[in-house]
């Protein structure tokens, strides 16, 4: 199982933490906590960072195929009647 605790940390520049990230835009956070994010996503691999603004989200995984991987996985899904 993989940890729910990740960092806040979502916002390195380098080349590699660029393309390994995650955008979840329209995202209702007035309902969807950060830990729900966390657990949704780490099903396509470990979560490095979480972090959860108002609206959207970024998640950090470490490569970019984990990250492809989430979003073909989860583009169009409807979560809390939201469609991300």
């Amino acid at each position: 199982m993989n940890s729910v605790f990740a960092h806040n940390v979502t916002n390195k520049t380098d080349p590699k933490s660029i393309n390994s990230r995650v955008f979840i835009g329209n995202l209702n956070t007035a309902v969807v906590k950060k830990s729900d994010v966390e657990t949704i996503f780490s099903k396509y691999g470990r979560v490095l960072g979480c972090s959860v603004h108002k609206g959207y989200a970024f998640i950090q995984y470490a490569s970019e195929r984990r990250a492809q991987g989430a979003v073909m996985g989860e583009n169009g899904r409807v979560l809390a009647g939201q469609t991300l």
